[in-house]
């Protein structure tokens, strides 16, 4: 994707909830730029604010550049599910990278939630993020046997998992399915208040943000980076780049195993009780693409599905709406005692990779040029675990478990898609 592709790009279109739920918007002073940083991070979404946090916690000299405001991003469109399981089962990615390195992922997902945990309450976001079992259901009974290969093998390596037969899932919920894993250590998550917060926490901190930035290159210069904007005076020099840039293009990065696909999202109105809804839990299904349901702090259901394999969102509102009606009928035939309607419906953008991993690490050719690239149903997460690797990464540490996401993996699945 050149730059004039990611120009004309739409994250996200239609209706969105998260942005009413913000009462102020964030203003930042223009800072002092300084003639060096020890790390500069593209892009002021999740991944970037979450990286630039976890940086500063580790005591590194960091400033954060954006092409546009904070929060502005696909931020806003992420409906918020905080899960460690991931688009590819446990046992699925075991069968693709091996038993060993598949349970260390799923680990490092797992910490990453509990991370996150911390993060809203050093922030001041802990109400708006909340601990919850995920419930992930069969959607038809030739999905049972691998579902249950699923929990045998969660519950092998110590991750806390609950089976429900039809009987015991029916005893809980107000629908009938062959059967259904339910998973612990989950949370939702408003992610713009997140966001919005860890960068009040970090302003406050004095780290630097440059709102409206576009950086047009990146240029080695001795043993760091020039950063490149239009404005001449406005060049950045930093040992260490981190490009934490969604959705948007990555420079000097190979795009040719990362897939730009869209989805559709609702919120509801608000209802007085989910008496009916065991713990409020998110949950999924085991068919692709899968229907997603959670609820929100004010009594909202947000959920979302009908992925498509097509680059771009939507212009037309009918078609938002229409998907939205899908949306909302599936939700209902879980839950007939709640009487819905649709307050907000969006269309947004997100990548998948082809092994359902995202890529994190160095640039396998260009020391000190980082990318933290969380493609997949859990960007939130995977922006918890890689700013913890990226840290390590410019602070000189070794850590394993960077090998498992590395830009340059080699895999079958990088020629065959899955």
């Amino acid at each position: 994707m050149n730059e004039a592709e990611d120009e004309r790009m739409e994250l996200h279109n239609g209706n969105l909830y998260w942005p009413t739920t913000e009462s102020e918007d964030i203003v930042l002073e223009r800072p002092m730029k300084r003639e060096r940083y020890d790390v500069l991070v593209i892009g002021s979404g999740m991944s970037g604010v979450l990286t630039a946090y976890t940086l500063h916690q580790d005591g590194v000299d960091v400033a954060v550049v954006d092409k546009g405001k904070v929060g502005a991003g696909s931020t806003a469109a992420n409906t918020g599910l905080i899960q460690y399981s991931n688009d590819i089962m446990l046992h699925e990615l075991a069968d693709q990278i091996g038993e060993a390195d598949a349970v260390r992922f799923y680990r490092l997902c797992a910490d990453a939630v509990d991370a996150l945990d911390d993060v809203a309450a050093t922030v001041g976001a802990n109400d708006v993020y909340l601990r919850r079992d995920s419930l992930c259901f069969a959607s038809c009974d030739e999905d049972v046997t691998k579902l249950k290969r699923e929990y045998e093998m969660l519950t092998r390596h110590g991750f806390a998992a609950e089976w429900l037969d039809r009987d015991a899932l029916k005893a809980r919920f107000p629908f009938e399915k062959p059967a259904a894993l339910v998973t612990k250590g989950d949370a939702e998550v408003n992610p713009l208040t997140l966001s919005r917060q860890v960068v009040r926490h970090l302003s406050k901190a004095g780290v630097p943000f440059f709102e409206e930035t576009e950086v047009t290159d990146v240029v080695p210069d001795g043993d760091g980076w020039l950063v490149m904007t239009p404005q001449p005076h406005e060049t950045f020099y930093a040992k260490h780049v981190i490009f934490a840039t969604g959705y948007g293009a990555s420079p000097l990065l190979d795009p040719h195993r990362i897939e730009l696909n869209r989805s559709y999202a609702i919120a509801t109105n608000p209802l007085p009780h989910f008496d009916d809804w065991d713990g409020q839990a998110l949950i999924w299904e085991t068919k692709r693409p899968y229907l997603y349901v959670r609820t929100t702090v004010d009594g909202r259901i947000i959920a979302g599905g009908l992925d498509e394999e097509k680059p771009e969102t939507p212009h037309s509102e009918a078609l938002i709406r229409k998907r939205a009606e899908r949306i909302k009928q599936e939700v209902e035939t879980l839950f007939p005692m709640y009487e819905l309607t649709v307050e907000y419906a969006w269309a947004a953008l997100f990548g998948e990779s082809i092994d359902q991993l995202p890529f994190i690490g160095e640039h396998p050719d260009r020391p000190h040029l980082y990318y933290l690239l969380g493609y997949g149903g859990n960007g939130t997460v995977y922006s918890m675990l890689g700013s913890r690797l990226l840290s390590d990464l410019v602070r000189g540490i070794d850590n394993d478990d960077t090998r498992i996401v590395r830009l340059d993996r080699t895999r079958q699945s990088d020629t065959v898609r899955p």
